[in-house]
């Protein structure tokens, strides 16, 4: 098992930054996938990206490319997700998520925080 804590959720104005971390801890996840997607009301939830943790590689979805990054600090077994220039439309719960290299689904999840950015 592995367990995920969100946090650094809260309202802001647009154009504001954020950082959002997920502590890990559980099982062993040296070759595991993390990642953060969010859910808008009344909407699916989403890729945001992800970073390997090992490697340290990221991907972005295409709304968030160059506005949002993604770490790892392995010595506080946290992952965060930097968010710049936030825009209203950034306003959701973001979810951490976790998955072995090379599982299709993610297996493991957090209990989100919610962003909620103004206008």
């Amino acid at each position: 098992q592995v367990q995920l804590v969100e946090s650094g959720g809260g309202s802001v104005q647009a154009g504001d930054s954020l950082r959002l971390s997920c502590t890990v801890s559980g099982r062993a996840y040296i070759r595991f996938i993390f990642g953060w997607s969010r859910q808008a009301p009344g909407e699916a939830r989403k890729h945001v990206g992800a970073i390997d943790w090992t490697e340290g590689s990221t991907n972005y979805a295409d709304s968030v490319q160059g506005r949002y990054t993604i770490s790892r600090d392995k010595s506080k077994d946290t992952v965060y997700l930097d968010m710049r220039g936030l825009r209203p439309e950034d306003t959701a719960v973001y979810f951490c998520a976790a998955k072995p290299r090379g599982a299709r689904l993610w297996e493991y999840w957090g209990q989100g925080t919610e962003v909620t950015v103004s206008a």
